[in-house]
């Protein structure tokens, strides 16, 4: 298996990796506007240390300030042609149990050359929370405002951080309540020197979003 990883920085992704022989690249979205990623709200830098610090070359897709989902779709179609010319087979998955989600990447897959690779659908999430918060470092850079308040935003995903979860919120966001950015763990040559800065309220859609700024230190 050659196979690229869908790489949101953030701690199911760096675990799915952990999981898997074979990967050989990393795959992140960018916002053209920003030059972050477009959910996360990551430097694009910050990805670059992180692929280093993983020993991994990282491929970045641009996509436009507010791209339709038929723009999404011609942008990472293009990417997974690329990718099959280059003689990957597979692509890695870091879902655990959205049915709906894994039904659509396959469905997008199924007009490309290469296949659905996911090596921890399945695993219990409150399992999965404290192994990565026993072996990973990580911060959480967004959370969903409509779930948390802006404080949640740049805490260390760590067993205190899942202790204050509310309790119908999955202990790894898998419905997108929180997203992390991953520093250190067991498949990372040396850790990534960050700190959190501003914390900043944007809208998204219908709902709004707590981002905390990582900024590499001075």
């Amino acid at each position: 298996m050659r196979a690229v990883c869908s790489w949101s920085g953030g701690k199911d992704a760096a675990y799915a990796l952990a999981e898997l022989d074979g990967v050989e690249e990393l795959l992140t979205t960018v916002s053209s506007s920003t030059n972050r990623s477009t959910m996360h709200g990551v430097r694009r830098g910050l990805y670059e240390r992180q692929a280093d610090a993983l020993g991994l070359p990282i491929e970045f897709v641009t996509l436009p300030r507010e791209p339709t989902n038929e723009t999404y779709e011609a942008v990472m179609a293009e990417a997974m042609d690329g990718y099959a010319e280059r003689g990957f087979t597979h692509v890695v998955f870091a879902d655990l149990f959205l049915e709906s989600v894994r039904a659509y990447r396959e469905e997008r897959l199924a007009e490309s050359d290469l296949d659905g690779c996911w090596p921890i659908w399945g695993r219990d999430t409150s399992a999965v929370a404290e192994t990565v918060a026993d072996a990973y470092e990580a911060t959480v850079v967004c959370v969903d405002g409509e779930v948390f308040d802006a404080s949640f935003a740049g805490r260390t995903f760590d067993t205190a951080f899942l202790a204050d979860l509310p309790p119908d919120v999955d202990p790894c966001g898998e419905n997108g309540e929180f997203h992390t950015f991953v520093t250190h763990g067991p498949t990372f040559e040396e850790p990534v020197d960050v700190q959190t800065g501003e914390t900043v309220t944007r809208g998204v859609g219908d709902g709004e979003f707590h981002y905390c700024d990582l900024v590499v230190p001075e």
